[in-house]
């Protein structure tokens, strides 16, 4: 089944982890199907190697055996595919990690293909490393990794063809949904031909591209290549300054986003301050209404509290949580499923400025015109009564307001003052 392409993607990342077999994740699919997602993302199944690490593929065509029963096969796809037929059977969309930036230092495709890699100064196989944007001189090494090389690689034929069979052997599974990690370390050159490819096999199929922590001009080489999304920044806009707007009109050409409130990568936003129901609702709303896309991380409709870790994160981590968001956040789901200008990227503008405890924002459809207005309140602490006079007149174009911290997302008509939780978010429709 291809993808409608003018649906958005409302992504539950299903961290493999969190579940003891693949059985368990068919299991999980039904509570995913209420919460009204029409896709799921799983983060890299593949055999690992020494490190352990999700991402550290030591072999592209087998499973881990930490999600198999014992004594299962680790070359033996069988339950890959019943979860994928179950979520196909239940309108839900699979994507998987497409990780070819980078392999496990135990690959064997480091000694099939040693032209493939990238070197050091004394030949040996190069490690991945990132400098922080904010620090230069704070790098992190990943020494269980070895880099690919796309620049100086005598062999890009052979590669290209390698990587190609490989979708179109998750695609024969009947995953047509990729997450490219990294995707700003790999050339247009290799991307394109890719994605081509993919979507003459099935019509429809997608490709995200994970391009958090590049540079602008990094984000902007991704134009052309083919993407279906990229991932954007507003998990971290505080609503103080144009930043976050100004760079979503900046990439909006390349391709929809996709919002998360918080990802594999980050910290968890229950354990965060100020800690708060509203504040966990505050994000998902944020999330929902900013782009296209929407992803949401296990655990975050049960406020986990431990941070996701490639490595080390168990079942028994999802113990700690501190509320049940399923009913709500289905709501919030089938709203922006709902509601056309939810289904855009849209066009952010700033109606009244930053210096107020009060924050209204309008998102115009791709084409121009009125489609939502927000009203935030940015005191993470503090209720606030808000008069009718306060809200700019640009919002008159809109004819009822919905209340989406309430647990039924009520819809109010007459709007004349309005009492905002901490951190509420309403929306002018």
């Amino acid at each position: 089944m291809a993808m409608k392409n003018d649906v958005p993607a409302v992504i539950y990342n299903l961290f493999p982890r969190f579940f003891k077999t693949i059985g368990d994740w068919s299991a999980h699919v039904d509570a995913i199907a209420s919460m009204k997602f029409n896709s799921v993302y799983v983060n890299p199944f593949h055999e690992v190697g020494g490190s352990k690490s999700l991402y550290a593929v030591k072999d592209y065509y087998k499973l881990n055996a930490e999600f198999l029963p014992p004594k299962a096969k680790t070359d033996d796809f069988a339950p890959l595919k019943e979860f994928v037929e179950k979520c196909k059977n239940g309108g839900i969309e699979v994507y998987m990690d497409l990780v070819i930036n980078h392999t496990a230092n135990e690959s064997p495709l480091i000694k099939q293909h040693p032209k493939w890699y990238k070197r050091d100064e004394r030949g040996e196989v190069a490690h991945p490393f990132a400098i922080d944007p904010g620090n230069p001189g704070s790098i992190t090494v990943w020494g269980d990794l070895s880099e690919i090389e796309f620049e100086k690689n005598t062999d890009l034929a052979g590669m290209k063809k390698y990587w190609d069979d490989l979708v179109a052997f998750y695609q024969e599974i009947g995953i047509n949904g990729f997450r490219c990690d990294a995707a700003y370390k790999i050339p247009k050159s290799m991307w394109e031909p890719l994605i081509a490819n993919a979507r003459k096999r099935v019509k429809g199929a997608k490709f995200l591209a994970e391009s958090l922590g590049c540079t602008v001009d990094q984000t902007l080489a991704l134009n052309g290549c083919g993407f279906d999304y990229l991932f954007n920044s507003s998990k971290w806009w505080n609503f103080e300054g144009p930043w976050c707007l100004d760079q979503h009109g900046q990439f909006r050409h390349i391709a929809p986003s996709i919002s998360f409130p918080e990802s594999h990568d980050t910290t968890r936003l229950a354990q965060d301050q100020p800690g708060t129901l509203e504040m966990q609702k505050n994000r998902y709303v944020l999330a929902a209404i900013f782009s296209k896309g929407l992803m949401m991380t296990t655990g975050y409709e049960h406020g986990a509290m431990k941070q996701v870790n490639v490595v080390n994160t168990r079942p028994s981590d999802m113990e700690t949580t501190k509320w049940d968001l399923r009913q709500w956040i289905g709501r919030i789901n089938a709203l922006k499923l709902e509601t056309p200008a939810l289904c855009e990227e849209g066009q952010w503008r700033n109606v009244g400025g930053y210096d107020h405890d009060l924050l209204f924002l309008e998102k115009r459809a791709d084409n121009g015109k009125p489609g939502l207005g927000v009203m935030i309140n940015k005191d993470w602490y503090n209720k606030r009564s808000v008069n009718r006079d306060e809200i700019p007149g640009d919002f008159g174009n809109y004819k009822k307001m919905v209340k989406v911290f309430d647990e039924k997302c009520k819809t109010v008509s007459n709007v004349n003052n309005v009492d905002l939780e901490q951190s509420e978010i309403v929306l002018f429709m």
